[in-house]
């Protein structure tokens, strides 16, 4: 049975070790809190959310791809958002349950469709204004989804026995990480279609990815904006 003297002896221990860990040693730690993880997605939600009430209100600021916003533009011009709603909001859920099984969370599925699209429809449909009222009531309202989204994907993490095989979820996570690989040559060639700078910038890219070991997928993209930003028509 630990005595009180016992219990201090302890409790400076753990105090010095926590003391002896380097800064990023420290970031590590509060960086792989469930606490953490919820703040994380509390702020990324509320800036693609207020990013949607740009769009709605000065046309620009969407997080999205042009065919997803266009979308949430029918809606707003025919006041019909079942296809924004319907769509966007089914890519949030199936996300949402994704994530805590393959222990990754895909963004543009789950926040920037579901949270920039999905949820805005599913508001407007309903008549709900004060989401969209000022850019501060948005980042609110973002906030409080993320909250919402981080806490169910940490709880799914805790309710879902340890070692539970994920099934198709594996399946489809390798099946597109395999495919990118072999986008790289179609990148370089979109690339230099647009720009001989910016297919200059993606060989170049591509080539010091493939040197590091890296997919040459991202060193062609890179390549291809940096160049093609500097030298931009």
């Amino acid at each position: 049975m630990l005595t009180s003297e016992d219990s201090s002896r302890n409790l400076f221990r753990r105090r010095q070790k926590m003391e002896n860990k380097t800064f990023m040693q420290k970031f590590d730690d509060f960086m792989m809190k469930d606490s953490t993880f919820i703040l994380l997605v509390m702020g990324a939600a509320a800036a693609i959310f207020s990013g949607t009430f740009m769009f709605i209100k000065f046309g620009t600021g969407a997080f999205n791809d042009i065919s997803i916003v266009a979308m949430l533009t029918d809606g707003m011009s025919s006041g019909d958002y079942a296809a924004a709603a319907g769509f966007a909001a089914g890519f949030l859920i199936a996300r949402v349950l994704e994530g805590p099984l393959v222990g990754l969370m895909d963004i543009g599925g789950s926040l920037m469709t579901g949270v920039g699209i999905g949820i805005p429809a599913v508001f407007l449909s309903m008549g709900w204004k004060f989401p969209f009222s000022n850019f501060l009531s948005a980042l609110l309202v973002g906030a409080v989804i993320g909250l919402v989204i981080g806490l169910a994907i940490i709880i799914i993490r805790k309710v879902v026995p340890d070692g539970m095989a994920v099934g198709g979820t594996s399946v489809m996570m390798g099946a597109g990480n395999a495919v990118g690989r072999y986008l790289a040559p179609l990148i370089i060639v979109a690339a230099t279609q647009y720009n001989v700078y910016a297919g200059i910038g993606a060989v170049v890219g591509a080539a010091i990815f493939y040197k590091w070991g890296k997919e040459m997928t991202g060193g062609a993209i890179l390549g291809a904006m940096i160049l093609g930003a500097i030298f931009l028509k």
